[in-house]
């Protein structure tokens, strides 16, 4: 039995840049025929005007793979790479270029702020609009319709226009109908970054259990931390191609690799005095990685250069999520430590001790002031990292420790059940030494 429910073959999709005519139903379709002529002349050979050719540009070219039913794949690269261009095609928002693509099944998708909704309709009335339009019975939306009111948490609302809606409102509201639609495959964009952060993690575990219910899912996302906490399988998209099809760790691992060279600086910003040139980050063994368990060491190497002599500067490293929460930070302006200046080419390094993360994706931030406080290079991202690892072999003993991790609050301070039975558990995360012997971290 065939159990392929999404086949992408040779897909492609042409975009014309620059000015574009007023909207035309009867010219777009005439668009759309003009954009394949021209997708065969570009492929197979040069445009009579050299500068024509400038005015368009590949979304996606030669995207080929399949999807089988009850899969989870998660879908990542850099913004442009054509993740939502692909989704778009899958919807049936969007035609392809060249190639085709099929879709078996029952299909809800998150793809944009608002999609499905009518400006002048209330929350109310647009949950039966959004839902018609996304397949759903009356009687099933009636059954599911105080159930869609609550997970979006717009009780208060849901009478008042969407016009008058936050995007992040709208967000909720539109999650909210997808994920209750009970769809055989779901396709999700990034729009869930929008949201506030409970939010967020609230749609996470939604998206898990859609997905421990045997569903196929599409999710584009710049969270590996989720990606690799539901996919088992992850495509990364490289300026509309296919760079790497394959296991989530590695594929994930492989791309934020390339991600981590691309955040060399070469030339300094309006008003900088110092050039982070690259960061390195170490675990406890002294190993060049982005990969680190529970209980590892993260020494981060700062490669940096000072335009002129600066005295007394003040460093700053940050580790946030993916999400942009700040988690901890080693901060001399707090600690009062410092070098007395700095001239030229030099390195810093700052090592953080056990960092008690649980597996999710991680960001780094460098920032350098200069004694008096004022700037000398913004505070920026420079590199990500991963803490992976099974968390049994951390002392978290539970059947969904595993499945649980990524949707958890990241960092984990040692602490102490009093059970009503009068036990007492303690629980930290755990280390082992090469005889097998564990032993709770700082204990």
């Amino acid at each position: 039995m065939n159990d392929v429910v999404i086949r992408v073959e040779n897909l492609g999709k042409l975009y014309r840049i620059g000015k574009r005519e007023p909207y035309s139903t009867l010219r777009d379709a005439l668009a759309r025929t003009f954009s394949r002529a021209l997708s065969r002349a570009y492929s197979g050979r040069s445009s009579g005007n050299p500068g024509e050719r400038d005015q368009y540009i590949w979304a996606l070219k030669g995207v080929s793979f399949e999807v089988r039913k009850g899969e989870v794949v998660g879908i990542i690269g850099a913004n442009g790479a054509g993740k939502s261009t692909l989704l778009k095609i899958l919807s049936r928002i969007t035609d392809p270029t060249e190639g085709h693509a099929e879709i078996n099944g029952r299909v809800g998708s998150l793809l944009e702020i608002g999609t499905g909704f009518h400006p002048e309709l209330t929350g109310h009335e647009n949950i039966y609009f959004s839902g018609a339009v996304l397949g759903m019975k009356k009687s099933e939306i009636d059954r599911r319709f105080d159930e869609i009111v609550a997970f979006a948490e717009l009780e208060k609302f849901i009478d008042t226009p969407v016009k008058y809606y936050s995007s992040g409102m709208q967000v909720r509201l539109g999650f909210a109908i997808a994920a209750h639609l009970e769809p055989e495959i779901m396709l999700i964009d990034e729009v869930l970054a929008v949201g506030d952060a409970a939010f967020q993690k609230k749609c996470l575990g939604k998206i898990g259990n859609v997905v421990e219910e045997g569903n196929t899912v599409l999710f584009v996302s710049h969270n590996m931390g989720a990606i690799r906490g539901l996919c088992q399988r992850a495509i990364w998209l490289n300026e509309g191609k296919i760079a790497e099809d394959g296991e989530t760790q590695r594929v994930v691992s492989r791309y934020l690799t390339a991600v981590q060279e691309g955040f060399i600086q070469r030339q300094p910003k309006d008003g900088e005095r110092v050039i982070i040139e690259r960061v390195v980050l170490r675990n406890s063994q002294g190993e060049k990685t982005l990969d680190f368990t529970p209980d590892d060491d993260l020494i981060v190497e700062v490669y940096f250069r000072a335009l002129d002599r600066i005295e007394k500067p003040y460093f700053s490293v940050t580790v946030a999520s993916r999400l942009g929460w700040r988690l901890f930070r080693a901060d001399m302006t707090l600690d009062g430590h410092r070098p007395d200046y700095i001239e030229g080419d030099g390195m810093i390094a700052c090592k953080f001790k056990s960092i008690r993360l649980l597996p999710q994706s991680y960001v780094v931030r460098i920032g350098v002031r200069a004694k008096d406080r004022s700037k000398l290079t913004g505070t920026r991202d420079v590199g990500f990292f991963n803490v992976i690892g099974r968390m049994a072999d951390f002392g978290f003993a539970a059947e969904i420790a595993d499945r649980e991790a990524w949707r958890s609050a990241p960092v984990v301070v040692p602490y102490e059940w009093h059970l009503p039975d009068g036990r007492v558990i303690s629980v930290d995360i755990k280390h082992y030494d090469k005889r097998g012997k564990s032993d709770e971290v700082g204990g």
